[in-house]
């Protein structure tokens, strides 16, 4: 019975070590657990923060590089930032600005009250020896105006419809040279429309809208009174969309001056600008999807496109979105202004 004992005390101080190697490896998970995890928290508020600070500051930059909130020095930046962290506090830890090429990059880093800027204090690995992390997270945003794309629909605008009536009251714009735009006042060169057709622009083959560089004359087509070829879908989408209550916006190019006329003209191209659909008519016929009369319930009857008129209602927006598939340039005075992540 004593040897049995002293057998049993041995197998003891046994298991005592291998629980105390085992508490070390339990307190490795735990730290895994409690410390990661509150990592990655920190990681996603930053990156939140640091994603609203560069659209604010690039939104400011868009609207005018004389903002004070358009510089490195943006106290409202600052406030977004800790506006999105839980505790309400963190660190601006680089704003760096690049008006030429319009870019913003916000790093936005941990500030624990009293600590080292972009740091976390760790809970269960400071007793493994790791005291802190460094936590940070990066945004990159450029702004600009919609230079080349694919515009959704081949219509354009004279400049004078559009100058002054960004966020303005909605307009019936007439695409025929038979029917002058009130809007416009005196249609010079700059304003008319293309003198024997519509404002239409060449369609990529098989698809309703066309491929558009501002950079580059572009070339007018005459669709004749039977409306724009390949666009039953997006217009019966339109309708659709409007039927249901819901907004339609989409980026259409802008012209300056035109040269030529009928299918020969050519387009002076300046800028794009957010179009808010509410209604067209695009043939002499009264059936969708080239006829759409809905502005009895969205603009009030007096802009009624009926008879010979030809032309769309609607009104020219401010917008400020990610636009897939147009590449920026300098902000236009007339168009769209669009702000997108880079990075």
């Amino acid at each position: 019975m004593r040897r049995l004992n002293v057998e049993q005390e041995r197998e003891r101080g046994g298991i005592s070590v291998i629980v105390a190697l085992l508490m070390v490896v339990l307190l490795g998970f735990t730290a895994i657990a409690v410390d990661v995890g509150m990592l990655y928290s920190e990681k996603a508020q930053l990156q939140n923060g640091a994603d609203a600070a560069a659209l604010l500051v690039a939104q400011k930059c868009a609207t005018s590089n004389a903002d004070p909130n358009c510089a490195a020095t943006s106290t409202l930046a600052a406030s977004v930032l800790s506006g999105n962290a839980l505790d309400g506090r963190s660190n601006i830890k680089s704003l760096g600005l690049d008006l030429p090429n319009r870019t913003v990059s916000v790093t936005a880093g941990a500030q624990e009250q009293g600590k080292d800027p972009n740091r976390v204090t760790l809970l269960f690995a400071n007793a493994l020896g790791i005291a802190s992390a460094e936590v940070i997270a990066s945004a990159t945003v450029r702004w600009g105006s919609p230079l080349e794309g694919t515009t959704p629909f081949p219509l354009a605008f004279s400049v004078c419809q559009v100058a002054g009536m960004v966020g303005g009251a909605s307009q019936l714009l007439q695409n025929h040279s038979s029917n002058a735009n009130t809007d416009c006042g005196p249609m010079g060169s700059a304003g008319s429309t293309v003198p024997g057709g519509f404002g239409w622009i060449v369609q990529d083959p098989g698809s309703c809208g066309g491929s558009v560089n501002l950079a580059i004359l572009e070339s007018g087509s005459d669709t004749g009174n039977d409306g724009p070829s390949n666009c039953d879908a997006i217009l019966n989408k339109w309708a659709a969309e409007l039927t249901a209550g819901r907004d339609i916006t989409v980026l259409l190019p802008v012209y300056a001056a035109v040269t030529g006329t009928g299918s020969g003209a050519s387009y002076v191209l300046t800028s794009f600008a957010a179009f808010n659909v509410k209604g067209w008519k695009f043939s002499g016929g009264s059936d969708l999807p080239l006829v759409f009369h809905n502005e009895a319930a969205h603009v009030g009857s007096t802009m009624a496109c009926t008879g010979n008129c030809r032309g769309i209602i609607g009104s020219f927006v401010k917008y400020v979105s990610l636009s897939d598939g147009y590449v920026l340039g300098p902000v236009s005075p007339y168009g769209a202004t669009v702000v997108e992540f880079t990075s």
